[in-house]
C-alpha cells in the first residue's frame, strides 16, 4: 500500500500523482465533509446509513452533492476493489472546491472529491478482552458537531490529550453532561441498562449509534436516549466507546480510577458478540 490507487475528481490514479490546489477551501478553511466506511468480506458495513449522513453533512454546509446515490455506491465499490486487505475502510471527502481565498462561498466552482481505501486495523485482542483507559476533559468544540466536517482540530487536540496520558480516548462534557469522545460515541451502562446522549448538534451521531441501539434491543438490554450527567458517567457500571475503527470497546479506567470492577462487563460482552454477528451476516 505504498502508492495505492485513489479517486480524485473523477479519476482513479496513483496516490503519488494526486494533487490539489493550495487554494482548495478544504486546505484553507477545512471547508468540507468526509465519511469512513468499514468493509468486511468485501461488503461495506451500513453503507446506506453512511451515505445518508454524507448527504446530510453536505446539505448542512451548503455544498451541492456532486453525485447521485447510485454514483456514490459505485464509487465506494470501485475504491473498495483497489484494496485487497480484509477488512479495509473506504474514506471519502468532499470540499467546496478551489477559489481565491475569501470566507464567503464562491460561486460556480466544482467540489473537490477525494477517496482512498486502506487496510482497517481493528482493536487488538488485548484491548477487547481487557478494555482500555480514558481521561476526561471539558468539551470546547464548536456547536455543530453533528456535521462530519473535515475541520477536526478540536478532535485532534482531544485525541492527543488522550495520547499524552497513554490512554485510548478523551471523554468530553459540556455544561455538566456527556457529549462524546475525541473520535467515538460513548455509552453508559448502569444496572444492566444503557444510556446514551441525545442525538443533537452537540455530538456526531456515529453510525454505530443506530447499530448499538438495535443490538441492545436484540440482546434484551434496555436503551435510553437522554441527557447523561458527568456524575452518571463517573459512577457507571460499564462504559463503552464505539466507532468505525474501534467497533465496540469497554473503558475500564477513567482518569486513573476503575470503572465498575475494572473489567469489561456483561453488557459489553453481549454487544461485542452481537456486533461480530452483524459483520458476519454480511
Amino acid at each position: 500500500m505504498e502508492n495505492p490507487t485513489v479517486w480524485l475528481n473523477g479519476d482513479l490514479i496513483p496516490l503519488g500523482d494526486a494533487k490539489i490546489s493550495v487554494l482548495d477551501r478544504g486546505f484553507l478553511f477545512g471547508d468540507g465533509i468526509y465519511e469512513v466506511v468499514p468493509v468486511y468480506h468485501g461488503k461495506p458495513f451500513r453503507l446506506a446509513q453512511h451515505l445518508d449522513r454524507l448527504e446530510r453533512s453536505l446539505a448542512e454546509i451548503r455544498i451541492a452533492n456532486p453525485y447521485t446515490r447510485a454514483e456514490w455506491e459505485a464509487l465506494f465499490a470501485r475504491l473498495s476493489a483497489t484494496c485487497s486487505a480484509d477488512p479495509h475502510s473506504v474514506y471519502v471527502q468532499v470540499t467546496r472546491g478551489v477559489a481565491p481565498r475569501q470566507h464567503t462561498f464562491p460561486k460556480d466552482i466544482a467540489p473537490t472529491v477525494f477517496g482512498i481505501a486502506t487496510p482497517l486495523t481493528l482493536p487488538s485482542r488485548e484491548k477487547v478482552e481487557h478494555g482500555v483507559g480514558a481521561v476526561t476533559h471539558e468539551d470546547r468544540r464548536w456547536l455543530n458537531c453533528h456535521i462530519k466536517s473535515t475541520s477536526l482540530l478540536g478532535n485532534v487536540l482531544m485525541a492527543q490529550y488522550a495520547a499524552d496520558h497513554d490512554v485510548q480516548e478523551t471523554i468530553q462534557f459540556r455544561d455538566g453532561n456527556l457529549t462524546e469522545a475525541s473520535s467515538s460515541n460513548v455509552w453508559v451502562v448502569k444496572g444492566g441498562e444503557m444510556f446514551a446522549p441525545l442525538r443533537d448538534n452537540r455530538i456526531l451521531e456515529g453510525i454505530r449509534y443506530g447499530v448499538l441501539e438495535g443490538l441492545a434491543r436484540e440482546c434484551g438490554v434496555r436503551f435510553h436516549e437522554r441527557p447523561v450527567s458527568e456524575a452518571e458517567v463517573r459512577n457507571a457500571d460499564e462504559l463503552l466507546i464505539t466507532s468505525a475503527t474501534k467497533e465496540v470497546l469497554a473503558v475500564v479506567t477513567l482518569d486513573g480510577k476503575a470503572v465498575g470492577d475494572g473489567k469489561p462487563g456483561p453488557v459489553f460482552q453481549a454487544l461485542y458478540a452481537a456486533y461480530q454477528r452483524a459483520k458476519e451476516a454480511l
